[in-house]
């Protein structure tokens, strides 16, 4: 288990969609664990695999105490939504109101390819939609009016970290699906 270096926007990682997992494996276990101390270190409230460069389904959370994971997630959304701030470990301090659905159900696999199901409203649905969209390779400025968006931009050129990525080889396998 290690704390691994965070993507920065910009960086392509983010932007793929990511595959499946279908081998729950000692590696997949591996990946699970540096993700849940690379995101208690951060801190955050979730981290997605494309955040530490490995294109697979899988993201860890922390949310009002409670540490988990979901694989391959599959996501029922409630039709009442939510409005609030939103950030995001690949975008260091900034934060944008940002609608999401109020609640979700979320299903999919633990790291020993075990089902489970999720459902929280409020922080836990807001984390899990954004961690979702990390693995559709969507980034949370994406959800924002154009206005916000445009904002959100001018702000990241004008970052200490906004400047062209760094790619980097994650030390975990990939299963065959980098991009």
């Amino acid at each position: 288990m290690a704390i691994q270096p965070i993507r920065m926007f910009g960086d392509p990682v983010l932007r793929a969609t990511a595959r499946p997992v279908t081998t729950f494996d000692k590696e997949l276990r591996r990946l699970v664990k540096d993700l849940t101390e690379t995101m208690l270190d951060a801190p955050g409230a979730g981290l997605a695999a494309p955040q530490l460069g490995v294109s697979l389904r899988v993201f860890t959370y922390h949310v009002d105490g409670v540490v988990g994971h979901l694989i391959n997630p599959d996501l029922s959304l409630s039709e009442e939504e939510q409005d609030g701030p939103e950030g995001c470990l690949s975008l260091p301090g900034l934060r944008y109101d940002t609608k999401r659905a109020f609640g979700v159900v979320a299903k999919g696999f633990n790291m020993h390819g075990e089902p489970v199901t999720v459902e929280g409203t409020q922080l836990l649905a807001r984390c899990i939609q954004h961690e979702t969209d990390h693995l559709d390779g969507i980034i949370f400025i994406d959800r924002l009016d154009r206005e916000q968006r445009k904002a959100a931009l001018k702000a990241i050129r004008e970052a200490e970290w906004g400047e062209p990525p760094v790619v980097r080889l994650s030390p975990h396998s990939t299963f065959g699906s980098a991009r």
